[in-house]
């Protein structure tokens, strides 16, 4: 007899490992901040909007919100201080500008994660009641977030180039949905499942354009700009 709860902690537990390496992904990013002490054109709006969503997410999995949910509270609770780590080296290196609409962005958050979570825990006294509201309000954070893949997607479309949409992220984000997916259907969750359906079309949808596009791009045009910096440089 097929043990589903033992098939499900596996999948769970390999969709926490590509999780965590898609967390994990952006780390070359901040190694470049430190070394340069500066942001310089890069935003923390990313990291801001997932450090939320990993918050939703992590009371989403709690016992008394939706029970039998541990691997989602691992994974994104892992999210969720990593996040903090990035946005923490954000406020290190940015402007003062910069560091102010950082800082008012994660008050707007704590207030909003602080309300989510009074209203649940005495206004709704079950937990079908609780895993609807948190879940929703998930499923439209996850939707949010698909908008920055989408303008990368039309920027491959634009230029015939994937230069700039790197090929195992973009797998690892198929998969990712993929896995979350099957975790979702094993013990039918919807709340798992839109989201993360819509993830595995994302990243199908960028698997296909990396192999229309890759051809078309031209991967030497960075070393011909270097190229002819130093060609100048010698006249």
């Amino acid at each position: 007899m097929v043990n589903l709860e033992a098939i499900r902690i596996i999948v769970g537990i390999i969709g926490n490992v590509i999780s965590f390496f898609l967390f994990t992904s952006p780390f070359t990013t901040f190694l470049k901040i430190m070394k340069q002490k500066s942001v310089g054109e890069f935003k923390a709006d990313p990291y801001v909007a997932t450090l939320l969503n990993c918050a939703m997410w992590s009371f989403y999995g709690m016992p008394f919100v939706h029970p039998d949910s541990v691997l989602v509270v691992t994974i994104n609770g892992c999210g969720f201080v990593i996040e903090l780590i990035y946005i923490a080296i954000f406020l290190t290196y940015s402007s003062n500008a910069k560091r102010r609409r950082i800082l008012i962005a994660l008050l707007v958050e704590v207030i909003f994660f602080a309300v989510v979570v009074f209203v649940t825990l005495h206004f709704l006294h079950t937990t079908k009641a609780r895993s609807m509201i948190i879940g929703i309000l998930c499923i439209v954070f996850n939707i949010i977030m698909y908008a920055s893949p989408l303008t990368i997607m039309k920027m491959v479309i634009k230029t015939k180039s994937v230069k700039y949409m790197p090929l195992t992220l973009s797998l690892a984000n198929f998969c990712n949905g993929i896995v979350w997916l099957i975790y979702a259907l094993i013990k039918f969750d919807p709340y798992i499942l839109v989201p993360n359906g819509l993830g595995s079309i994302s990243g199908l949808v960028q698997l296909i354009l990396y192999a229309t596009y890759y051809q078309t791009t031209n991967w030497d045009e960075e070393n011909e700009i270097q190229k002819s910096e130093v060609q100048l440089l010698d006249v």
